[in-house]
Parts: structure tokens; C-alpha cells; sequence
């Protein structure tokens, strides 16, 4: 069980509903029967039931604020917080996003099973959901393959193809239209660190193209990517080639072309050489898929596993 605060959402709010109608139901109508006026034992019936009271109106009292929250987190908007810089430029370290949750169907909150659907990813899309190989973590990435899409990607020119699954006798040939721009210098800085154990890490910043960047550092090349009518920056490290051989092998393709499977999806990061995505671990099902970003409610700025040391208001917004 991985969802395990919406199981801890739910039953709470289960409790405080009961609790809720215990109060103004059952509750209620024993109450007034016990505490008739004139009773003998009404002086000893109220003081039998002022304890029960106590907790449940606190807890009855909470129902409405849990119902709101539990139908919002599970079913409309969900906030996450962008930890790693794998979607740069796109989205930051540091950025809380607001993602709908029924973009893509209302699910049980606790299963993920679609009760309603009420729509499906399209190419461009930013997306977050459950890590395939690890369904506890939620990972965000952007739409790349529909199901049955062909997809290739050119690890010396990093580029990717589209060519979309054959339906409605459609024809096989047709090639999604994806365009690039030519790649320039961008703000942003990769820096490179080695630990006392000798592990290698990496941290990003973002530094004026007329200033000097650390030692140990590279500055990464920004360009722009048009998946059909979603245009958005992508970020590459200069003449560095992908490691194919980490690839994601589909049996019957090769190392760097893939057919998305049906009832999955194919993602990848706009910082594209720092992103752990579909070419290296396979495709998301659509299970998995928690909802669609949509805006950016608030920015501090920050660096990994590090604390805030401003905010970036000018980055609250639409996300494209």
C-alpha cells in the first residue's frame, strides 16, 4: 500500500463523519430523551453523557474541513513541491506547483483504480505520477509517446521523433511534428562535487552568461522544443552523448527507438541529460498517472536538499 496519507485521509475522515452523525442524529435524539424535564434521573443522565459529548462534537466539528480537504486532495487539486531540477528550465527546485487530479479521471485515492474518466494525456503535457518501479515516489515529467506511438531519439543530436500509432486507418507514415531551434548558452550552471566517500554530485545554478562559472562546472545550452502546439525550453549538456547502453531495451527495437505499449505513456525531463526518465526505466501506466501540472503557486529560491533563501514571485503562474 503506497498511498498511505490518502488511506490515513480517508479513514480519519470517516471517523469524524460518523462522529458527525452520531452527534446530530443518534446522538441528539437519546440526549433529549434522557434529559426530559422533570426526570429523576436527569441530573445523573447529564452527567453520564457530557463525556461522550466532549469528543464527539470535536470530532463532528472537523468533518466539514476533512470533507473539504479529502475531496480536493483526492479529487480536484493536489499541491507537490518540485525537489529535483530535472524539469529545468521549465520548473526549478524550489517551485509548489498545483496539479488537477481529474485531468486525466477521478480515481480512488487510495487504489488509484479509475472510477470516472474524464480524459487522457496529450503530447506536451506535464504530468506527475507513481514511479513504476517504485510507486511510492510521485515523479513529474513531460508527455512524450501516446500508446502505440513510435519513438526515437537521437543521443548525438538529442532529438526526438514521434510517429503515432496507426488508427482509423490512419496512415503509418505520418510523423508527429516535433521542432527545435538551434541550442544557445543559458543562465543556468551545473556544478560538479565529490564527497568524502568519493560519490559524484551535482547541484544547479543560475549565473549571468557575462559572469565566470565555478571550477569543476558547465554551463548548459538552452533550445526550443514544439511538440505540436506546445512550445517550451529544453535544457543539454554540450557535446556530452547519452549512455545508451543504460537504455531501457524494449525487446524487438533497438537500443534508442521504442513502441509505447497500450495503456502507457512515455515521459521525459526538459533538462533531458540530467533526467532519469522513460528512456532509461520504460513506460508509465496509465494507472499511475496522478493529474496534470497546471500552475505555480508559490517559488522559493533554493538548491537541492538545501533550506530557502528568497522567493521567486515573478515565477507564480501558468506553467507551459
Amino acid at each position: 500500500m503506497y498511498n498511505i496519507f490518502s488511506l490515513m485521509l480517508s479513514l480519519v475522515t470517516l471517523i469524524t463523519a460518523i462522529s458527525w452523525c452520531w452527534k446530530n442524529i443518534r446522538w441528539r435524539s437519546s440526549y433529549q430523551k434522557k434529559t426530559v424535564v422533570g426526570s429523576v434521573d436527569a441530573n445523573h443522565s447529564i452527567m453520564v453523557t457530557q463525556f461522550p459529548l466532549s469528543w464527539i462534537e470535536n470530532a463532528a466539528s472537523v468533518f466539514p474541513v476533512l470533507l473539504f480537504v479529502f475531496v480536493m486532495r483526492s479529487f480536484i487539486f493536489e499541491p507537490f513541491q518540485i525537489p529535483s531540477g530535472s524539469m529545468m528550465p521549465t520548473l526549478l527546485i524550489g517551485d509548489f506547483i498545483i496539479v488537477k487530479k481529474y485531468a486525466y479521471g477521478l480515481k480512488n485515492p487510495i487504489t488509484q483504480n479509475t472510477l470516472i474518466q474524464t480524459g487522457h494525456p496529450k503530447r506536451g503535457d506535464i504530468a506527475v505520477f507513481k514511479y513504476p518501479l517504485n510507486p511510492k515516489l510521485d515523479y513529474i515529467k513531460r508527455v512524450i509517446g501516446l500508446p502505440g506511438d513510435h519513438i526515437t531519439y537521437d543521443p548525438i543530436h538529442k532529438r526526438v521523433t514521434v510517429n503515432p500509432s496507426c488508427h482509423n486507418n490512419q496512415s503509418c507514415d505520418k510523423i508527429f511534428k516535433i521542432t527545435y531551434k538551434d541550442m544557445q548558452l543559458s543562465d543556468f550552471v551545473q556544478v560538479f562535487s565529490r564527497n568524502r566517500i568519493g560519490e559524484v554530485s551535482n547541484s544547479f545554478y543560475q549565473i549571468p552568461l557575462n559572469n565566470n562559472i565555478p571550477l569543476h562546472s558547465i554551463r548548459l545550452c538552452k533550445r526550443q522544443e514544439t511538440l505540436g502546439n506546445v512550445r517550451h525550453s529544453i535544457l543539454n549538456i554540450p557535446d556530452i552523448q547519452d549512455q545508451v547502453m543504460f537504455y531501457y531495451q524494449q525487446i524487438g527495437q533497438r537500443p534508442t527507438e521504442w513502441v509505447v505499449s497500450d495503456g502507457h505513456y512515455f515521459m521525459m525531463g526538459d533538462n533531458r541529460d540530467n533526467s532519469a526518465d522513460s528512456r532509461y526505466w520504460g513506460f508509465v501506466p496509465e494507472k499511475n498517472l496522478v493529474g496534470k501540472a497546471t500552475a505555480i503557486w508559490m517559488s522559493f529560491q533554493k538548491r537541492e536538499n538545501e533550506w530557502p533563501t528568497g522567493i521567486r514571485l515573478n515565477r507564480i503562474g501558468a506553467i507551459n
